[in-house]
């Protein structure tokens, strides 16, 4: 059974469409990262599951049961959100012990554990965190919220370079701890690529692309050097995107080279890389 399903899934704001009948299917006890530009559709389509906002069409499933006004099928996600919804004058404590009302499963100890790592104050309000602070505080209660499924959106919005680091670490060990399924929205893909199983790329609505990560890379190559050299050698293949600068030219194809095109690349004079996931991501997602 799936952990999160949709189908034909569609949401209109008046006269805009945010989601145009998206149908994903994402297994249990993956790392799955959520990527699209801005206006994607990506914190839609992640409210709609997380109950924070109803489809105009189409179906949201946990677990095989519907995502919408279902106490029981929300009672197995914990969504982390870019807006602070918490009280602002409420602490940090009062707020570990009313997720533990909700979440029966969450581990006081593992929060205050890691909020001691972070260097957060358990005494301070909700209004008193900075915006780094603020992204920390609900993170750990995502992390020791012992549910099935975490949805993140942006979950390291205002972190430093360490905090950040600390956060992918913590986030690996308690995955590797009590494996769940893990939904992470974030435009530093560099930063997450490596935790990554797989992959959904959102643009302008719709689904472009779900696809292992590891897949991904592998069928996808960057070729450079000289451009008559470039052109002649990318003829016939599928091209993803293309940059030139003078007499040099760089290509990603959407193809795995073979022993032979890597051998005629090399006699060509050009180089041939991997793309990262998030330039991959770029070179998809551009017009």
């Amino acid at each position: 059974m799936n952990a999160i399903e949709t189908r034909n899934l569609t949401k209109n704001y008046g006269r805009t469409t945010a989601l145009d009948s998206v149908s994903i299917a994402l297994e249990p006890n993956k790392i799955i990262g959520l990527l699209g530009r801005n206006g994607a559709g990506k914190t839609t389509l992640l409210n709609i599951i997380a109950n924070k906002v109803f489809s105009t069409s189409g179906d949201a499933l946990v677990f095989g049961e519907p995502a919408s006004e279902n106490e029981r099928a929300q009672s197995r996600l914990f969504y982390m959100t870019e807006i602070n919804l918490y009280p602002a004058g409420m602490r940090v404590r009062d707020a570990m012990r009313w997720t533990k009302a909700f979440y029966p499963d969450f581990d006081t100890d593992y929060a205050a554990g890691l909020y001691a790592k972070f260097a957060l104050d358990m005494k301070k309000k909700v209004k008193e965190l900075s915006t780094g602070y603020g992204s920390i505080f609900k993170a750990v209660l995502a992390l020791a919220s012992g549910a099935d499924i975490l949805l993140f959106d942006e979950p390291v919005l205002g972190l430093d370079a360490g905090h950040r680091e600390l956060f992918y670490r913590e986030l690996l060990a308690r995955y590797g701890a009590k494996p769940c399924t893990v939904v992470i929205s974030t435009h530093l893909i560099d930063e997450v690529a490596e935790a990554l199983e797989e992959a959904v790329i959102i643009k302008r609505g719709r689904v472009m692309l779900h696809q292992s990560v590891e897949d991904l890379l592998a069928t996808a190559c960057s070729v450079s050097g000289e451009a008559m050299a470039v052109d002649e050698f990318a003829t016939g293949r599928p091209i993803i995107a293309a940059e030139a600068l003078g007499r040099f030219k760089s290509v990603t194809l959407q193809e795995a080279l073979t022993a032979d095109d890597a051998a005629r690349a090399r006699q060509l004079g050009l180089d041939v890389t991997k793309p990262s996931l998030q330039q991959l991501f770029i070179d998809l997602t551009n017009e």
